[in-house]
C-alpha cells in the first residue's frame, strides 16, 4: 500500500494524522490553559476603561491594581472552559482499522474519540490542495494549505492544514487504503497568485488647485 507522512501504519489501525500529539478530555483542558492566556488581552479594552474611570473617582493605585487583577483573573477563569470547550469538537485523526482492508472508522476528536462506524458510513473523502503563489519581486515563498472534507453519511467534517507535502502521494495512499473498501478519494488543486499591495495615492498640489479654482 502506498504511504505518507500522514497515514501512518499500525498493529491494529492505519491513523489519518491531523493533529500530532494526545487527545483526551485532560489533555484538551491542559492545553486550552496556555491559549487562555490571551482572553485577558482581547479584553483589555474595556478592562483599561474600567481602571481609567476608578483613576479618575480617586482610588488608590493599589486599588485600582486589586481590582484589574480581579478582572484579569475572572477573564482567563471563564475563557479557559470556553476555549476548551469550543476545542473539545476538533478533529485530530481518523482512525481506520484493521490495517489493510479497513471494515471501519473512528473520528478522535480533542476531547476523545467518537463511536466506531462502518466504513460504509464514509461516502468520500475530498482534497483540495491551495497554493497562493508569490507576484514577481515578492520575497515571501508560496503558502500550501490542504483542506481536507469527509462526507460522511449523516454530516461533513472539514478542516484545513498547513501542508508543504506532495497532495498527490497522499491522495493515491488514500485511494490504496480506501478503495477497496468503495470509499471515492478525489483531489482538486487550486492556483493563485498573491495580491500586489498598491502603493498609496496621494493628492498633488496640481489637483488641489485645480479643485480650489474658479471663475469671478
Amino acid at each position: 500500500m502506498a504511504t505518507h507522512t500522514l497515514l501512518r501504519q499500525g498493529p491494529e489501525s492505519t491513523d489519518l494524522v491531523l493533529r500530532a500529539g494526545p487527545a483526551g478530555p485532560v489533555w484538551n483542558v491542559l492545553t486550552s490553559a496556555g491559549t487562555a492566556l490571551l482572553v485577558p488581552l482581547v479584553l483589555g479594552v474595556p478592562t483599561l476603561v474600567v481602571a481609567f474611570w476608578m483613576a479618575l473617582a480617586g482610588a488608590r493605585a493599589s486599588t485600582v491594581f486589586v481590582v484589574v487583577g480581579v478582572i484579569v483573573g475572572l477573564e482567563y477563569l471563564v475563557g479557559w472552559p470556553v476555549l476548551a470547550l469550543s476545542r473539545a469538537r476538533d478533529l485530530v485523526r481518523v482512525e481506520f482499522a484493521p490495517t489493510g482492508v479497513p471494515a471501519s472508522l473512528r473520528l478522535v476528536r480533542a476531547a476523545g474519540p467518537d463511536g466506531r462506524l462502518p466504513v460504509e458510513a464514509l461516502r468520500q473523502v475530498r482534497l483540495t490542495h491551495k497554493v497562493v503563489e508569490p507576484y514577481e519581486g515578492d520575497p515571501k515563498p508560496a503558502v500550501s494549505t490542504l483542506a481536507l472534507e469527509l462526507v460522511l453519511r449523516d454530516s461533513r467534517e472539514r478542516l484545513s492544514l498547513p501542508f508543504g507535502g506532495d497532495p498527490q502521494r497522499l491522495g493515491d495512499a488514500l485511494r490504496a487504503l480506501l478503495g477497496p473498501a468503495g470509499v471515492m478519494v478525489t483531489l482538486r488543486t487550486e492556483r493563485s497568485t498573491r495580491d500586489k499591495p498598491q502603493p498609496n495615492s496621494r493628492w498633488t498640489s496640481g489637483g488641489s488647485a485645480s479643485v480650489g479654482s474658479g471663475g469671478g
